[in-house]
């Protein structure tokens, strides 16, 4: 009966028009809690009362001026307009809110020029109800900053990342609107306790990526026509090295066949076309409760990290099996149709004729697959059954009352600066966004003046990779300080 009223629901959300590009049910769910330091009025409206004061920006004005005279406590409004610019919040408590006027967003326009719209490095950071569009490097990006909400906005076009919190920890991203995404739409990067729900994401290479991160929670997305739809895997070579206790639930998986227009290079520019969900070395993951269909490739595939090829001897500290997975009760459908690669040739080699719900490759150990019987499934000979039940009990992996805010010393800032900021783009060595440290290592030696002015002023010197965006947002004493923490760095 469970799985009949589920089918339902599916079939009506189909026709009501939910994989037509719009998000019905954004606008219409109650409002989602605030930060702890912000607090809804008598009303329970949208307007929010604060510890601080509310700094009022118009069509004509500029967002970075009101970010400069915020402190701590207060709330930026925008109102409906086009703002041309890139946004830094270096500073802790504050709120970043578009006020929607008629179904109008205030919306920041990078006219394919600038590099980051929203760029935050402080702990309690709100930033919601924005339109971000053709921005060349990220949408919204946190910079090791703790506690924050990222809700309501429709990122487009935004460049290498939609999404990106980067080296933070107990965060919420909900509601968000993502497409033309040419890495992936939201991206979790070595974070911890992170809360992904109710987002859409379609016509990206990657809709929903949880990477080298642990404690994540994400739930009730819609994510078609991908590349892949949800993702969640361990890169070597950065300063994490882990990636577990994901759980994916009540998700939306649909026809995520898009072609692949990854940056050439780039890890996901390995994905396979038709990926629905992809674990590759990622433990303890539970996938659960989930309408996968139409993906040409496989619904779920599953594997080790020699998948897209890696050198693993470069980072001998990554386990690159997926182990300890939990697979329970999911819908799947027309899965594996028309498979590409490596797939193509596994099939045609076994024989075997029938589209796949689920592909398992590579080693791994400990997992277990409930009613395996539901599925047309490859490579689980060893998954046991599961008799777990299910993940009802986590309702959040965000921790009640914030993490702490972070205390860095001079010595701290190097290395702090390299995992919230540059290792997204930078791995030891292995190729991501940017060249390997290593390389920068070469070009550099005994010279971190030289990488601290290229880190504020960037010259696109290679056209195998994209362009850098400028970081003269950090200080020259930081700049100076992960100059040197890269060229001291061993893995």
């Amino acid at each position: 009966m469970k799985k009949f009223l589920r089918v339902v629901l599916y079939l009506v959300l189909i026709g009501a028009g939910l994989f037509g590009g719009k998000l019905l049910w954004k606008n219409d769910a109650p409002p989602p809690p605030v930060p702890s330091f912000f607090q809804q009025d008598s009303t329970g409206t949208s307007n929010l009362t604060f510890s601080g004061e509310i700094i009022e920006v118009k069509d004509g004005e500029s967002i970075q001026e009101a970010v400069g005279k915020a402190k701590g406590g207060d709330l930026i409004r925008v109102y409906p307009g086009t703002y041309y610019e890139t946004v830094y919040i270096d500073k802790d408590n504050i709120g970043l809110q578009g006020v929607i006027r008629e179904g109008k967003y205030p919306v920041m326009d990078g006219k394919k020029e600038l590099n980051d719209a929203i760029l935050y490095s402080g702990s309690n950071i709100l930033v919601e109800n924005f339109t971000i569009i053709n921005y060349k490097g990220n949408g919204i990006m946190g910079q090791a900053g703790n506690n924050f909400i990222i809700r309501n906005n429709i990122i487009k076009d935004a460049g290498v990342y939609g999404i990106f919190p980067q080296f933070g920890k107990n965060g919420l991203i909900e509601y968000n609107v993502l497409s033309g995404i040419e890495d992936a739409a939201i991206y979790v990067g070595m974070c911890d306790n992170i809360d992904v729900r109710h987002n859409e994401v379609f016509e990206n290479v990657a809709g929903i990526e949880i990477e080298n991160s642990r404690h994540a929670l994400v739930e009730n997305n819609l994510a078609y026509n991908n590349t892949g739809g949800i993702l969640a895997f361990i890169t070597p070579g950065l300063p994490i090295k882990t990636t577990y206790d994901v759980i994916i639930r009540n998700n939306f998986i649909k026809d995520n066949n898009h072609e692949n227009f990854g940056a050439p290079g780039s890890l996901v520019a390995g994905i396979p076309p038709g990926t629905g969900i992809l674990i590759m070395a990622a433990d303890q993951v539970t996938i659960e409760n989930n309408i996968i269909s139409g993906n040409d490739n496989a619904g779920i595939t599953i594997t080790d990290l020699t998948l897209l090829g890696m050198d693993l001897a470069n980072d001998p500290e990554i386990q690159p099996d997926p182990d300890n997975l939990i697979i329970l009760d999911n819908l799947m459908s027309n899965n594996g149709s028309n498979p590409v690669g490596e797939l193509k040739i596994l099939k045609k080699a076994m024989m075997i004729s029938e589209g796949l719900d689920i592909v398992a490759v590579g080693k791994g150990s400990g997992s277990c697959i409930k009613n395996i019987g539901n599925y047309k499934t490859f490579g689980l000979g060893g998954y046991s059954r599961c008799d777990l039940p299910g993940t009802e009990n986590v309702t959040s992996y965000r921790i009640a009352n914030g993490a702490e805010e972070r205390d860095i010393s001079f010595e701290e800032m190097g290395k702090l600066t390299f995992y919230g900021v540059c290792s997204g783009c930078h791995s030891f060595n292995v190729r991501l966004i940017g060249p390997p440290t290593t390389t920068i290592q070469a070009l550099y030696k005994n010279n971190p003046e030289g990488i601290a002015e290229y880190i504020a002023n960037p010259i696109h010197k290679r056209e195998d990779y994209p362009e850098m965006p400028t970081q003269k947002h950090l200080t020259e004493e930081t700049r100076l300080a992960v100059a040197k923490f890269m060229l001291e760095l061993t893995n």
